[in-house]
């Protein structure tokens, strides 16, 4: 293939990729996406599976929620439990809490705390007066027994903005 008919290729490509970035830009590391309010899906796991037998493990889970702003508050307007079959299992909040900038808050669900299944979720809804860095929002479980332990992390997904 000559040096003419490599560089017309690459140029077709650039061109290309380009124009898709234009269409539809992906955001770049770093790049703030900032939102005055969203709906946001957490998964959880009150137990894991072990073994051949699939015995249980049972985790704590706790929701971490953290502003990531460091100027502005927003209220935290909703903190529902789900269970595995999509049933509302608790309401975290009575009423909206404020968070201010880089503050944080937690709700746990204990290991002994079942009632949400194996796969339970977190519907969390949070809103501000302008457009804020969204903040962060993970459930993490952990679960000790013995010698055995186990920790992980499933972070939020926006599910309505």
């Amino acid at each position: 293939m000559n040096i003419r008919w490599r560089l017309f290729l690459l140029g077709v490509l650039a061109f290309t990729i380009t124009a898709l970035a234009w269409i539809h830009p992906i955001p770049c590391y770093g790049e703030t996406v900032r939102s005055a309010g969203q709906t946001l899906y957490v998964p959880a796991y009150s137990h894991v599976y072990h073994g051949d037998k699939g015995k249980t493990f049972n985790l704590t889970v706790t929701l971490s929620v953290r502003n990531a702003d460091t100027k502005a508050s927003f209220h935290l307007t909703a903190v529902d439990y789900y269970s595995s079959k999509g049933r509302l299992t608790r309401n975290y909040l009575e009423k909206p809490v404020l968070l201010g900038p880089l503050e944080s808050t937690y709700f746990i669900v204990g290991e002994s705390d079942v009632s949400g299944g194996g796969e339970p979720c977190f519907i969390v809804r949070w809103k501000s007066d302008k457009k804020i860095n969204p903040p962060v929002i993970e459930a993490v479980m952990i679960g000790a027994s013995s010698s055995q332990g186990i920790s992980f992390v499933c972070p939020a997904r926006v599910i309505e903005e």
